[in-house]
């Protein structure tokens, strides 16, 4: 059968996604003071869903208020806020799609204006300059509340209106950190083997199913790699996927990288082809992780989405014919181009992106994409002439007021 972007898939728990677009999961920023959901949440999501893909995923939702991303995530500690992730909910589903819940736990990636003691596995700082504090080890009973923080967070989107929920195990977030070698260091049963490292993420997954029920989406977004010696690897990955499976995922969505090697953002770098790493063929093509991707598709019949460095929908349809992958993701152009999806299925679309280029320094992307996010979620038109170093500053100077009014 021939594949087209807008063939329907129907996931292993019995839910279908309408089409083959999943719009990949980035923090938008727009919570409010006491991390509820926001109107400016409800109008960005609404455009979303009726920007024509047929999966959206979220950016992240935390489930402990003292461990974030950023000040302006939302946070589900308890169902207070439910009546604001409803109307959340409402807006993000209300043309027909899915709308799943990114739902994670920032572990030592949690910045130091947010908090002088993170936690992780164990004591080991990241290794970059500043920002981030050595964490604290979580001791045993700690971990088992990071379990039922994550199945309450899901219970809670479930009856909110959320039609899924995906599990954040990568990029160097908490369960990711709990998955490699190299952050991880632990002698109890959370560590040391990878089926003790894989433990809390596979216990999480088993219990948002218990609370959820069988036929609720459940997505995990996991490393193909850490991309960094001595931490979680490919070989790794493929026996997790495994065990992912067999424990009912619906759905995985691949990525890679940490904050300490940013792989998700592009920067795979000649040095990682050098090592064999990631195959030379994998850096001509648009996907960032689509060699993986085949990997994976070698050990599992699960359903898969690649996200980052889709541009080009003939190179989107490759991928979905080639039957390496089921979703394709796509993020920062639809931080300007809401409506994206839409284009590509009808055909009227050939070239997504359009704005990245003039991105000028290329390190300012991130701060530039987040705030057109702000900008459309408050009924503003995204600013595409806007300077990138006035981006990082001006990124940098509302996440300091986040935090400020988070502790007020």
């Amino acid at each position: 059968m021939t594949i087209s972007l807008s063939t329907p898939l129907d996931l292993p728990c019995g839910a279908m996604l309408t089409n083959r677009i999943g719009k990949a999961p980035m923090t938008e920023g727009l919570a409010d003071a006491n991390n509820h959901a926001t109107e400016e949440l409800a109008h960005l999501y609404r455009l979303w869903s009726e920007g024509g893909a047929g999966l959206l995923i979220s950016g992240n939702v935390l489930v402990d208020r003292r461990y974030l991303e950023r000040p302006a995530n939302v946070v589900i500690e308890d169902r207070s806020g439910l009546e604001q992730l409803k109307a959340y909910a409402e807006a993000g589903t209300s043309a027909g799609n899915h709308l799943w819940m990114q739902i994670n736990h920032a572990g030592r990636q949690t910045p130091t204006y947010i908090t002088k003691e993170p936690v992780a596995p164990s004591a080991v700082a990241l290794e970059l300059p500043g920002g981030y504090a050595t964490p604290r080890p979580l001791a045993g009973a700690e971990i088992e509340d990071v379990i039922r923080r994550f199945t309450l967070a899901a219970e809670v989107a479930a009856e909110a209106g959320f039609t899924g929920v995906q599990v954040h195990a990568a990029h160097g977030y908490l369960l990711s950190e709990f998955l490699s070698p190299k952050a991880n260091q632990r002698t109890d049963e959370w560590g040391g083997s990878l089926e003790n490292r894989a433990r809390l993420l596979l216990e999480i997954v088993r219990a948002t199913r218990a609370a959820c029920g069988a036929s609720f989406p459940i997505s995990v977004k996991l490393n193909s790699a850490d991309f960094q010696k001595g931490a979680f690897t490919h070989q790794d990955c493929l026996q997790v996927v495994q065990w992912l499976e067999a424990a009912g995922v619906d759905l995985l969505e691949i990525s890679g990288g940490t904050y300490e090697q940013p792989s998700m953002m592009g920067a795979r770098a000649k040095d990682q082809i050098a090592e064999n790493t990631v195959k030379p063929s994998t850096a001509r093509r648009e996907a960032y992780f689509l060699d993986y991707a085949r990997s994976m598709r070698a050990v599992t019949k699960m359903p898969l989405m690649v996200s980052g460095g889709f541009r080009s929908r003939a190179g989107m349809l490759d991928a979905l014919e080639s039957g390496d992958l089921d979703i394709i993701g796509i993020g920062r152009p639809m931080c300007v181009d809401t409506d994206l999806p839409a284009h590509l299925l009808d055909g009227s679309l050939d070239e997504a992106g359009r704005y990245e280029a003039s991105i000028t320094p290329p390190k300012a992307g991130l701060a530039w994409f987040c705030l057109q996010l702000i900008r459309i979620g408050r009924g503003e038109t995204p600013d595409t002439a806007m300077d990138g170093e006035a981006a990082i500053e001006a990124y940098r100077q509302s996440e300091l007021a986040a935090a400020a009014a988070m502790r007020a």
